[in-house]
């Protein structure tokens, strides 16, 4: 008998749930079958997230039902749903700095075998998925990948009946995110069901055999993904036609903005990567895409161009020419050199904070602050400018950074960055675990920058996006940047192989240069 025609594995029914005056869920109805991927689509915003934190028990719903293989349940927890055999990765990590991963593994699946008994088994179960993870190394020392590798495999350890998956490959490879399929291909033979959350559509296509889409809280459609197109399923989710990005030409012909030469930095890190040889020229009006594994330095390379790390001399880092290997970030930033990190709250914005301080955290410099006094008026108006100009979807100003989904801080995080129109601008992974329209607009909003004659330098390990947005791109891997080459002039499997370590014979330092 085919298990998607045995009693579902779970069945919600009327679930809602409101935050004072916000309706997050209103009376969604699901069922996922034994063995069955099913995709959950929908917006930045959209409800997606409240919805799987019921199921996993972290949130209690207002009303609803949940029934578990037939029989009716209450989830009080994330214990309780670990018992009936749910298991979670969530799309932001839960994992203590200080600890090593097995440390944390242990802390997640309250295990009562030693950690050196655990860390056999991480080995065994990182082999056997293809999920490099080191049991050893402390969380802090990890970059964004790594630390994703660690909560799927802390998921797969507990053999869970269903796996909540939400954006798991936003930082993945291509070669990673297919491996990634076949795990969770694996698991649906074995009876196991996943409930999957992606905003890229290809993936759903490619993996999944239904699909709920969510907005505005409330269900609104399914499709099978194997049958829908792309666009179809992007216009259920935003209610109306996609918008398209368009790559205007330059105003002028640039000038070199960033320049980095002969850049060598051993990591602080005792895991870390370092940097070698690495060359490259930025120019007004360019875009520069440096593509990577997670881990192969660019966490190393970012902390180097943002000042976060000083260079070994002043004159490897030169922004619009001067030399700024010795400076710090706030000194770099009166450069009008401005820096999306890629951790969102912690790095990009302060949870507790509104959103019109966190507006002010790293512009203050741009006439928000005079005579040691704050500009309040004009920080409030920068603020409200922010949630327009990118349809930041907040209560408003006085809104804290926790109050908004991941996608609607990253939209706010890019604008903040973007609206005091840099001279350059650092974006890592900027587009990471962000809704299709939301990705299609800060895109747009970085080609637009551009095109007005800022030079961009934008690290992710979306190949699609890179090869739609850049001019130029690079690979780094192991520490060692590959000579940039114009966009249309390579290929997706070209820069697959330099991902994976694959560089030129020979290759020295890169210079890309529009001329």
């Amino acid at each position: 008998m085919d298990a998607r025609s045995l009693t579902p594995r779970l069945r919600l029914s009327g679930i809602t749930k409101r935050y004072a005056a916000t309706l997050a869920n209103s009376d969604i109805s699901l069922s996922i079958a034994p063995g069955e991927i099913h995709a959950l689509l929908g917006e930045n915003g959209a409800g997606k997230s409240t919805l799987v934190k019921i199921i996993y028990g972290v949130v209690r719903p207002d009303a609803g039902a949940i029934a578990w293989e037939g029989a009716p349940v209450e989830i009080a927890d994330p214990n309780a749903a670990r018992r009936l055999g749910v298991g979670m990765v969530f799309q932001h990590f839960s994992l203590f700095e200080s600890l090593t991963v097995a440390e944390n593994i242990a802390l997640g699946l309250g295990a009562s075998e030693t950690i050196a008994e655990l860390t056999v088994r991480i080995e065994e179960i990182a082999r056997r998925y293809g999920l490099a993870v080191e049991p050893t190394r402390h969380v802090h020392h990890l970059s964004v990948g790594e630390r994703q590798r660690v909560e799927i495999v802390r998921c797969l350890l507990q053999s869970p009946r269903l796996l909540i998956m939400d954006e798991p490959t936003s930082v993945l490879t291509p070669q990673e995110a297919e491996g990634l399929f076949d795990v969770l291909r694996r698991l649906s033979d074995e009876g196991c069901s996943v409930l999957y959350i992606s905003h890229k559509l290809e993936e759903i296509k490619a993996l999944c055999e239904h699909a709920t889409v969510l907005r505005a809280g409330r269900v609104v459609g399914e499709c099978d993904p194997r049958v829908s197109t792309e666009q179809q399923m992007a216009e259920l989710m935003i209610g109306g036609a996609l918008p398209t990005a368009h790559r205007a030409a330059p105003l002028r012909e640039g000038r070199p903005c960033l320049e980095v030469a002969r850049l060598t930095l051993m990591s602080d890190e005792p895991f870390g990567t370092h940097l070698r040889d690495i060359s490259f020229t930025l120019r007004d009006g360019e875009i520069l895409g440096i593509a990577g594994v997670a881990g192969n330095g660019q966490k190393e390379l970012l902390a180097a161009l943002s000042g976060e790390r000083r260079a070994p001399t002043a004159e490897a880092v030169r922004i619009g020419g001067v030399a700024a290997g010795l400076l710090g970030p706030a000194a770099r930033r009166r450069l009008h050199q401005s820096f999306i990190p890629e951790e969102r709250l912690g790095r990009g914005a302060v949870a507790e904070f509104p959103l019109r301080e966190n507006a002010l955290l790293t512009v203050y410099q741009a006439g928000f602050v005079r005579g040691g006094l704050i500009r309040f008026a004009s920080v409030a108006r920068y603020a409200r400018d922010i949630i327009t100009r990118f349809n930041v979807k907040a209560a408003g100003i006085d809104a804290a950074g926790s109050s908004l989904s991941g996608g609607n801080m990253q939209k706010f995080i890019v604008g903040r960055e973007i609206g005091t129109n840099p001279r350059v601008l650092l974006a890592a992974h900027p587009t990471w675990g962000v809704d299709i329209g939301a990705a299609i607009a800060i895109r747009q909003a970085l080609m637009d920058l551009a095109a007005a004659g800022s030079g961009v330098l934008v690290v992710s390990e979306d190949l699609a996006e890179l090869f739609e947005i850049s001019d130029y791109i690079a690979v780094l891997s192991g520490g060692r940047l590959s000579a940039p080459k114009r966009t249309h002039e390579t290929t997706v499997e070209e820069v697959g192989l330099l991902m994976g370590g694959k560089m030129e014979a020979g290759a020295g330092p890169a210079v890309a240069d529009a001329a």
